[in-house]
């Protein structure tokens, strides 16, 4: 149902700074900007940072992960390394590298065997979640399948194909990450009716125009389909 990851919103004090940390440290070519938002070309994916302006807001304190060639992953952690103090996982043959943008948000980048230069694609959100049984059910309603269970209930690993999705009880991950809280999520859906219809019993709140709908998770995130 969830055909591909639209965009990822992230909440920022200041604006300028926050652009300048993302143009600088991993090339993202900015698309368009205005006084209250940047928005960035990751893949097929827009990243946006946008300041506390209005609702949505966009996520605070997520973790998110942008790919990489794998070929390119020493560079990267060279560059990146005489900057930051970087930690690293393996997941199996996959290295992901982890750091820290100017807002606190856990910035992953993840070493895959597509080829490409820069910033490939946005293939990874963590959310923080209250109730993870019943995150997981909404999620699953969407079309996602779970594909791997933490220890301990902490956390619900799932995929919609392209990118993949981590719903977390409050706890530090990974690097001392946190899930997001309030972010603001684009899909593209097959069907924006099938979509809502799926999970409108379980939403906070919907909004409706020409060729989209808005809901609001049971958790406060906003999720927003279009054909």
């Amino acid at each position: 149902m969830l055909s591909s990851l639209s965009w990822l919103a992230l909440e920022v004090k200041y604006l300028d700074p926050a652009v300048e940390f993302y143009r600088t440290y991993l090339d993202l070519p900015v698309r368009e900007r205005t006084e209250t938002e940047a928005r960035f070309g990751a893949g097929e994916t827009e990243f946006v940072l946008r300041t506390p302006s209005g609702v949505p807001r966009g996520g605070l304190h997520t973790h998110y992960a942008f790919s990489i060639a794998g070929e390119a992953y020493d560079d990267w952690f060279e560059r990146l390394g005489a900057s930051f103090d970087l930690h690293e996982e393996r997941f199996g043959p996959v290295r992901s590298l982890y750091f820290y943008d100017t807002e606190g948000n856990c910035v992953e980048l993840m070493g895959s065997d597509d080829a490409g230069e820069g910033i490939t694609g946005l293939v990874e959100v963590v959310l923080e979640v209250e109730d993870l049984a019943r995150a997981v059910a909404f999620y699953e309603a969407l079309g996602m399948e779970t594909v791997d269970l933490g220890e301990n209930r902490k956390r619900v690993r799932l995929t919609a194909g392209p990118f993949d999705f981590e719903l977390w009880e409050p706890h530090l991950g990974l690097a001392d990450a946190r899930g997001g809280v309030h972010v603001d999520l684009g899909f593209g859906v097959d069907s924006v009716e099938a979509a809502v219809e799926a999970v409108h019993d379980e939403v906070l709140s919907v909004e409706r125009s020409d060729g989209w709908a808005r809901v609001r998770d049971p958790d406060g995130h906003y999720l927003t389909f279009a054909e």
